[in-house]
């Protein structure tokens, strides 16, 4: 098929696969751990951890978005551009760990927990870590080597992991996750460091840092009004209602998260790069852009309908019964969650395309639109404020993909028809693991019931229908195998 080469073809989902290996070996881990520790810890310690989690992640967007990414869009950056964002990104995040060491009392006020301040001024050393990382990962993903962010995440995880789990069985409580995060960021920082032969040098160019910046201030102001919107329900939650109701809602989120953060910047990190390789040759770019529609939805799908439609007996098997109020809230972001990918690969090629101005546009029209939503629902309830998340997620779409029927001629109806079969395969197989949560069997034994008919239901129709996403991935494995069988030999 032409649009199978015209995307990209096995170097693509090589570096796919290493990326998503990556991403699924130290969020699974990271997963597992979580699961441990909820155990071990209460709903209200994860609520104060979550409280400051809003503001550091909103510090990280000045240092995670914008220059790595306008590193990577640029087709002839070199040494003077990479040491020139190096040394501008360490100065800068030791200036905005100041300003939130200095901020922590006046959070602390705000809830009214004098506990926060040393809290986020420990935690808080992320900011930091983060603005040397972020060029390593920059490199990284220019040059398309993918193998070295699985050993450097996964180092870290599994090394975080020990931490948070021996300082949480030994009564440290909130102390365990700062140790857990901080740790986490700082292996996988030097783990990247020592695998990647780039350093900087004593160069710099404030010419090329401005070049730079003109691509890369669009994306940093559209990244951090997403991150505003998104934490600003966090934070409304955790002031309005209390620590444990913001628990319940992001343990809800928690799972469908992980899948799709994990399968998005898979998709992100790979496609970003190779788009703007070919960004002057508008049938690729739509080539690519629509097989990472089909392709992740394909991933997607059933994931999304598989944790919805078997959420009561995973959440009492793994978290145990004080966590199935989230239940509810896992179902809501589930459904919500489901079309990221195609947020994902439209917003993707309108970046590689280079138009970060209308990138920036439309992040300002979807955050006017989702904060009105939260407005209009945060005194009702913490579910109305999910379900604002879900109608929102809907109306998105639409808005992402509305450049992209003039830049690629791709419209959001034909997005739709190529996800089509995909979707009704995943409800078909949700309504099997849907109905055999009435069996009464015992949860242990419910939920890998569920799993295993789930998959199978799912393949069997991939199978019968010759579903194209299907066939695609199997030949791109196969070559895969084949290509590291011949390395071998």
């Amino acid at each position: 098929m032409k649009e199978t080469n015209a995307a990209g073809g096995a170097p693509v989902i090589r570096n796919f696969l290493w990326r998503l290996a990556e991403r699924v070996g130290a969020q699974g881990v990271k997963l597992l751990v979580e699961l441990v520790l909820a155990r071990i810890l209460m709903p209200e310690e994860y609520g104060v951890i979550a409280l400051v989690t809003v503001f550091i992640t909103i510090f990280n967007v000045f240092v995670d978005s914008g220059l790595g990414n306008a590193l990577i869009q640029k087709k002839d950056a070199d040494e003077l551009d990479f040491s020139s964002v190096f040394w501008f990104n360490v100065c800068w995040c030791v200036v905005l760990y100041g300003v939130l060491f200095l901020i922590s009392p006046l959070v602390a006020r705000f809830y009214n927990r004098e506990e926060l301040t040393l809290i986020l001024r420990v935690l808080g050393l992320q900011v930091v870590i983060s603005g040397v990382k972020n060029v390593y990962q920059a490199w990284v993903s220019r040059n398309m080597q993918f193998r070295k962010f699985f050993f450097a995440t996964l180092g870290g995880t599994l090394g975080a992991a020990v931490i948070g789990i021996t300082m949480a069985l030994r009564g440290w409580g909130v102390w365990a996750l700062v140790a857990q995060h901080l740790f986490n960021m700082l292996t996988d920082t030097v783990i990247l460091c020592f695998t990647v032969k780039w350093r900087p040098k004593r160069m710099f160019s404030f010419t090329r840092l401005k070049g730079l910046l003109s691509y890369g201030w669009k994306l940093l102001l559209s990244a951090l009004l997403d991150t505003v919107y998104n934490e600003a329900r966090q934070l409304i939650i955790g002031k309005v209602y209390t620590a444990e109701d913001l628990a319940f809602s992001n343990r809800g989120e928690l799972f469908p998260q992980v899948v799709t953060v994990n399968v998005n910047a898979s998709i992100d990190s790979v496609l970003l790069p190779v788009m703007s390789r070919e960004q002057d040759e508008r049938t690729r770019v739509r080539a690519m852009t629509r097989r990472a529609i089909m392709t992740s939805t394909y991933l997607m799908a059933p994931l999304m309908f598989g944790i919805a439609c078997a959420g009561e007996p995973m959440i009492r098997l793994i978290l145990t019964e004080k966590w199935l109020p989230c239940v509810p809230y896992l179902r809501v972001f589930c459904a919500a969650m489901l079309f990221f990918p195609i947020h994902t690969a439209n917003l993707n090629a309108i970046k590689a395309m280079g138009r970060s101005d209308l990138f920036l546009k439309l992040e300002i029209l979807k955050k006017a639109v989702g904060i009105t939503l939260i407005l209009a629902t945060m005194r009702i309830s913490v579910m109305a404020m999910a379900l604002s998340t879900l109608v929102n997620s809907a109306l998105c779409q639409v808005i992402n993909s509305w450049p992209n029927r003039k830049l690629l001629d791709y419209r959001y109806r034909d997005q739709l028809l190529d996800i089509l079969p995909n979707l009704l395969a995943a409800a078909v197989m949700g309504a099997c693991v849907l109905g055999l949560g009435f069996l009464p069997l015992p949860d242990w034994l419910l939920l890998p019931l569920q799993i295993i008919a789930g998959i199978a239901v799912y393949t069997g129709i991939s199978v019968f229908t010759k579903n194209e996403s299907y066939t695609y991935l199997l030949s791109m494995l196969k070559k895969f195998r084949k290509k590291g069988s011949t390395t071998d030999a």
